[in-house]
């Protein structure tokens, strides 16, 4: 797809946390926009798993890095992973790929992107998975990932509190559901777009007719431009809803936490396996299966921003 990333220069101390110059902090801040909308093959988690994007928030000033002596992320990825040669497969990989060494009992996806709902559907029914009711919602997570959230909500009752689904799609998802809120944005985009003259109606229409696996780049290569299909149209569409096919939740492994705000919430979820590790998706946490202190011994580094503390792939 064409797509180049340049990294956040390395840091050259290790195992602190470091807090950047304002300069260096506005620069990263631009970086991670423009690279977000290039990478709107990403998400978490997204950044923007679900419709509603309230709670996407971009790089803060006071974010710091911290990395660690870590292990090899690559020699930790499961076996049979699918290693993407192209710059837009690697750059999800980098961004968004901790989910790929979940560990605990759970099967991670052994692929970046799913092309279509049969991928979906086949990878899917090799997971062990159950559902139960949670605040209302039915919540389908893989086995592993249910136990552990199990035992987190038992554990926040006695602190006085709650641990539910934001809504009714915030554990499993199939390849139709992204599909749907992809196409949602996609084709009200083209109307305006079309209508202000920025994109003809012969290239909507060519568009439109592409799988949804093979949109993901042309509607990239259309913002690029500043022809924004967020649903505001002012930003890139992975504020709004990740593209076909690349989100968590396929995986089940995925969850958005209403109590997201809540402090406390977020430390049991990470004392029962579940971290966050998408940074601009605040309610979206990832089943990882092992203890904090295990993180960077599987590749992962510290990332913390808005007071918050996310787990990425070190590479």
């Amino acid at each position: 797809m064409g797509l180049r990333r340049d990294r956040v220069p390395p840091i050259p101390h290790k195992g602190i946390f470091i807090k950047r110059a304002p300069s260096e902090i506005k620069k990263m801040k631009l970086l991670f926009l423009f690279l977000a909308t290039l990478a709107g093959i990403a998400c978490l988690s997204t950044g923007a798993n679900t419709a509603d994007t309230s709670a996407i928030q971009p790089i803060s000033d006071d974010m710091t890095i911290s990395e660690t002596v870590s292990g090899d992320f690559y020699k930790n990825l499961p076996a049979g992973f699918e290693m993407p040669k192209d710059d837009a497969g690697l750059l999800l990989l980098r961004e968004y790929g901790a989910v790929f060494l979940a560990r605990g009992g759970a099967k991670p996806p052994t692929k970046v992107v799913f092309r279509d709902e049969a991928d979906v559907i086949s990878f899917q029914a090799e997971l062990a998975a159950t559902s139960k009711p949670i605040g209302g919602v039915k919540v389908e997570l893989q086995a592993a990932a249910m136990n552990a959230l199990s035992n987190a909500i038992t554990e926040a009752a006695i602190a006085g509190l709650a641990i539910e689904p934001r809504g009714s799609d915030s554990a499993r998802r199939g390849y139709d559901q992204t599909v749907g809120l992809w196409a949602s944005r996609v084709n009200p985009g083209f109307v305006h777009w079309v209508g202000k003259g920025r994109v003809t109606q012969a290239e909507a229409n060519r568009i439109k007719a592409l799988s949804p696996y093979l949109q993901v780049p042309e509607i990239l290569k259309l913002e690029q431009q500043g022809i924004y299909f967020a649903r505001s149209l002012d930003k890139s569409i992975i504020y709004s809803v990740a593209p076909p096919g690349t989100s968590q939740h396929i995986s089940m492994l995925a969850l958005d936490v209403k109590q997201f705000e809540n402090a406390k919430v977020r430390e049991i979820l990470a004392n029962n396996g579940w971290f966050q590790t998408v940074v601009s998706d605040l309610p979206h946490f990832t089943f990882l299966g092992v203890k904090k202190t295990e993180l960077p011994k599987l590749g992962l580094k510290e990332v913390t921003n808005s007071g918050r503390t996310f787990w990425v792939p070190n590479i």
